[in-house]
């Protein structure tokens, strides 16, 4: 199908927050194909700080709305009146209802931050690293009334480093490569050249969020899955062990291959470049550590503040 336009712009609406929905709204704003007509978004927080999203969208006199729900009559009223071409969903978390999914003339886009059907869910970024996978990625797709399961727009693929950490690739890789491929798949609807291609559920894999307890180290575990589940979960939810009778979770994982035969979680080196701890298969040298609600510091710090000893063991 072609869309024949003329000379009238593509009118979009945003649904989204943070910085990722910050740089959706700046990006099709430039396009001057576009016409952004509004902004729906969380609303102000507790402390009354502003959004990202809301910041952009008032330097660029860009309508916000900020309800309690979008999955309210109140919500879809609201979207419906505004007549869009076109829907954007940019780093969402609010239920969205199909109302205003599908009322768009052209429909909504959404982005995922993984090669759908693989890792559908809240936590995609995660579990592709805890899983010691080489490649992820990211879709823009066509939602519907599943869980990250209507057709695929467009994929963009990404190598997993052996140091990425769910921070490094999303803020080096998938966030930036995120915001072209949004403004490509507007591109290609406005042209009418969109795919829409239906997802294989029989390779589909879904996984909830990533939480604390999905994080707890067993040092009794090989040193390629430890480096997997640190990295995997830095900074959030941020894998955790007890060491010195202090619950910490820790970051900056570097893996060491060795063929030490130590006991898995005795302490092997204290120095600046962090707290090394030996798991079958080699070690785990760390560089950060939070206790609690505190904020990170150096794990050598860390180790002075508490009396940490070369021969104590982690795990106890």
């Amino acid at each position: 199908m072609i869309i024949d336009l003329g000379d009238k712009l593509l009118k979009i609406i945003i649904i989204g927050q943070s910085d990722f929905g910050a740089s959706t709204v700046e990006r099709l704003i430039k396009n001057t194909n576009n016409s952004v007509l509004a902004v729906f978004t969380r609303p102000p927080t507790k402390t009354g700080q502003e959004d990202p999203i809301v910041k952009i969208s008032k330097v660029n006199n860009v309508k916000v709305f900020q309800l309690p729900k979008l999955n309210s009559k109140e919500a879809t009223k609201t979207f419906q009146n505004l007549k869009p071409d076109l829907c954007v969903m940019a780093y969402v978390t609010d239920i969205v209802p199909e109302e205003i999914i599908s009322f768009p003339k052209f429909g909504t886009i959404q982005y995922h931050p993984s090669l759908l059907p693989k890792h559908r869910g809240p936590s995609s970024i995660n579990w592709p690293i805890i899983n010691g996978e080489e490649k992820t990625g990211l879709t823009i797709f066509w939602p519907d009334k599943g869980l990250d399961t209507g057709p695929i727009l467009l994929q963009k693929e990404v190598h997993i480093e052996e140091n990425d950490t769910v921070g490094t690739l999303y803020f080096n890789k998938l966030f930036p490569l995120g915001i072209n491929a949004i403004e490509e798949s507007v591109d290609l609807i406005r042209s009418g050249l969109y795919p829409m291609k239906n997802q294989d559920d029989h390779v589909a894999t879904y996984e909830s969020w990533c939480k604390k307890e999905n994080v707890q180290i067993n040092w009794n575990k090989n040193v390629n899955d430890l480096h997997n589940l640190i990295r995997g979960s830095d900074p959030q939810p941020g894998a955790h062990t007890t060491l010195k009778s202090q619950s910490i979770s820790i970051y900056g994982s570097n893996k060491l291959i060795g063929t030490q035969n130590e006991i898995p979680g005795l302490v092997l080196g204290l120095d600046k470049t962090g707290i090394r701890i030996a798991c079958p298969g080699g070690s785990i040298l760390f560089e950060k550590v939070r206790q609690k609600n505190d904020r990170k510091i150096s794990a050598f710090e860390w180790s002075k503040s508490v009396k940490l000893k070369i021969n104590d063991v982690a795990g106890r």
